[in-house]
């Protein structure tokens, strides 16, 4: 009985609260969204039509009203720390992943590029908590529930859902502005962290900040 009394003070259908929210997008970049990237159209069609027409949109529309009502709009990209990528996971070694410092692979896309001094976290894992001081960051800001968004669904975003949830913050999927290789594998990642998020959609967290207050008072 004790057991069930505490969990029910306990519940993720919170309101939010931008001084302690971030949106986190994850390797929305060149290496993983562009025709000329290692990651190329030619090999992933439904992904990248899925994130042309809506999680791009999405992301834009989101970062529009988190820059407006102060949410902290922080970015992670895989990116060495080195040249030649002596830094990267033994996973990524494996697997012959690598992304040079500095590179143009590296680099947010374009479109939802980051404005003045929001954070850009490179990561060598497919963990942004595992290979960044995002958990650090999050903490000194005084961040406790985190909007996520990006790439891979069911690879790097669930694994920042887990992961974060795991530390005590309160993760927010969007889930229409993520995308992974197929609308299946899109699906099925959706349904197998459920569990440990909140699941909205685009519409639903820019209707509730449109609702808010400038940042700027």
């Amino acid at each position: 009985m004790r057991r069930f009394a505490t969990a029910a003070k306990y519940t993720r259908l919170r309101p939010l609260e931008p001084a302690k929210t971030a949106f986190l997008t994850i390797d929305v970049q060149n290496l993983t969204y562009n025709e000329d990237g290692m990651l190329g159209r030619k090999n992933r069609p439904w992904f990248h039509e899925q994130a042309k027409s809506v999680v791009l949109p999405n992301i834009e529309k989101l970062q529009k009203e988190c820059r407006r009502t102060g949410v902290e709009v922080i970015f992670t990209v895989i990116e060495n720390l080195t040249l030649d990528g002596r830094d990267r996971s033994l996973d990524y070694k494996i697997c012959g992943f690598s992304v040079p410092k500095g590179s143009w692979e590296a680099q947010v896309v374009e479109q939802i590029q980051p404005v003045g001094d929001e954070i850009v976290l490179p990561k060598t894992s497919s963990g942004v908590f595992n290979s960044t001081m995002l958990d650090y960051v999050l903490r000194n800001i005084g961040i406790d529930t985190v909007l996520v968004s990006g790439f891979l669904t069911d690879q790097c975003v669930d694994m920042a859902i887990r992961d974060g949830a795991d530390r005590g913050f309160y993760m927010v999927c969007v889930e229409d502005a993520c995308a992974t290789e197929s609308e299946e594998r899109h699906s099925t990642a959706l349904n197998a962290f459920k569990g440990y998020c909140r699941t909205r959609s685009t519409a639903e967290i820019v209707a509730e900040l449109q609702h808010l207050p400038d940042a700027s008072g």
